[in-house]
């Protein structure tokens, strides 16, 4: 963000909407902006007057509070003032300074807010995959306007900066809305089901022709050259240079980074693993998601409450049916189980995992229940240390007995320090488990190096084709492997 004197500056022609008196104020306004918009720019204060004094509001209102107020407005800087000697014919009336009054570009762009802010429940904003279908025309034209006349050039410039407008502001506008807090509170009532589908196609098709046309606009724009861009560039600049202008100070170099600034942000929307068409796809599929979730919610609430709805009207039935109390004892105890129960917890060790053995057939099981007393402490029994020094040299000499055996078997099938598994014979599964395990091992590395149990370094390399591996317990088809031997 720049911060400058521009962004610093107080605007003084919006005060006019805050003010003590601002119903007034806005509705002097509100009649300079229609009579702008009839190009009726220079109104006086008696047509003013005349206009305010058919409204019951302004009963009481005199000329005299009309031009006091309209030089407030001049003070503001929202309206301009010239005098009118157009009908002066005596040195009185020159005195008396009758004036013309106009409205500023300022107050002219906030009157146009204003009426939008009126209307912005009206004015609905929408996804449109046709902007960027022509966003990508317009893209395809820009090497053609190397050789292309100023004007022809301003006019093309014109049209891809109001579609690119148009699509971001819009886009941003109608997400908002469906991240709101009220689009929130209509996603959990009923009558959304009868939107939901609406809405999640129109968010697809929206979705299809992002992808579609976002990759094309990014693979545009990335394979445009950079001396291209740049002339086009300084030929709008020189277009926007030639537009008359009632500006006399030098604006060359706000002009020059606006053009510059926007060029910039085509690119950043369309283009990068970060851009704005990725984000907006991102969120969309997002609101999606979200609007399957609350209909589901939706549909298994009145699924659910119907069901219980039955359930217990069923089971009113069942009970009115009941002859006597006994009855009904039995009834209550098949549906809701038996009151006050307490559960034992233990680890049990069943000797079956049927959910069909009853309780009576199987083996009891005897717990010991140890007195909950501060003082209890469970008799401790000394017991020697064993010697197992032989039964670890037996198992530690059959270990490595077993690990010769392996190395002497798998040596057998190295021809020239590789192992080559197209070209193995059928192998043994101890031979295939330990040739399985070092691939495994080395294909978890980033480099695919690994390390056999007696310390020899080995690479693992993939071939393009696929080749089978022949054991006694089976055939494996597999990835065709070489494990070969570092020297």
């Amino acid at each position: 963000m720049n911060i400058n004197n521009k962004l610093m500056k107080q605007i003084d022609e919006t005060r006019y909407l805050t003010a003590e008196n601002a119903w007034r104020y806005r509705t002097i306004m509100r009649f300079f902006f229609h009579q702008y918009e009839k190009m009726k720019y220079w109104l006086n204060k008696e047509e003013i007057y005349s206009e305010l004094k058919n409204h019951t509001e302004f009963n009481d209102y005199s000329i005299d509070q009309l031009k006091q107020e309209l030089d407030t407005l001049i003070s503001w800087k929202n309206l301009e003032a010239i005098q009118n000697t157009a009908k002066v014919s005596t040195a009185e009336e020159f005195k008396n300074k009758q004036f013309r009054y106009q409205m500023s570009e300022f107050s002219v762009e906030i009157e146009r807010l204003t009426l939008r802010l009126e209307n912005l429940h009206i004015e609905n904003s929408s996804l449109e995959p046709s902007l960027l279908e022509r966003i990508q025309s317009e893209l395809k034209k820009l090497p053609n306007m190397v050789d292309i006349h100023l004007k022809d050039v301003g006019m093309w410039w014109g049209d891809l900066n109001n579609d690119f407008k148009r699509l971001n502001q819009n886009s941003q506008d109608y997400l908002r809305e469906l991240y709101s807090v009220r689009a929130e509170e209509l996603m959990k009532t009923d009558g959304f089901l009868l939107y939901k589908d609406r809405l999640i196609n129109y968010l697809r098709d929206f979705i299809k022709g992002l992808q579609h046309h976002s990759a094309s606009i990014e693979n545009i724009i990335n394979n445009l050259q950079n001396e291209d861009i740049k002339i086009i560039l300084n030929k709008v600049f020189e277009y926007e240079k030639s537009i008359p202008r009632l500006e006399f100070e030098n604006i060359d170099v706000d002009i020059y980074e606006n053009i510059n600034g926007r060029w910039d942000n085509i690119k950043k929307w369309f283009t990068g693993n970060e851009s704005e068409s990725t984000r907006l796809l991102n969120l969309t599929n997002e609101i999606i998601r979200k609007i399957t979730r609350y209909a589901s919610l939706i549909i298994e609430s009145r699924n659910s409450y119907a069901n219980r709805k039955e359930e217990y009207k069923k089971l009113a039935e069942l009970f009115m049916k009941s002859k006597t109390i006994e009855d009904a004892h039995l009834l209550s105890s098949l549906t809701f189980g038996i009151f006050n129960m307490k559960h034992i917890k233990g680890e049990v060790i069943r000797e079956t995992e049927s959910i069909n053995s009853s309780i009576w057939e199987e083996e009891p099981y005897l717990y010991t229940i140890k007195p909950r007393t501060r003082y209890y402490r469970e008799k401790s029994y000394r017991t020697p240390i064993n010697n197992n020094i032989e039964r670890k040299k037996a198992m530690f000499e059959m270990i490595i007995n077993i690990r010769k055996e392996e190395k002497k078997i798998i040596n057998q099938y190295i021809n020239g320090c590789v192992i080559d598994f197209a070209e193995l014979p059928q192998i043994t599964s101890s031979v295939r488990i330990t040739l399985l395990k070092w691939l495994s091992l080395a294909l978890i590395s980033s480099d695919h190096i690994g390390k056999t149990e007696d310390g020899q370094v080995y690479i693992v390399i993939k071939l393009n084709d696929r080749c089978i591996l022949k054991s006694e317990d089976g055939i494996l088809e597999m990835p065709h492997y070489m494990i070969s031997f570092v020297r």
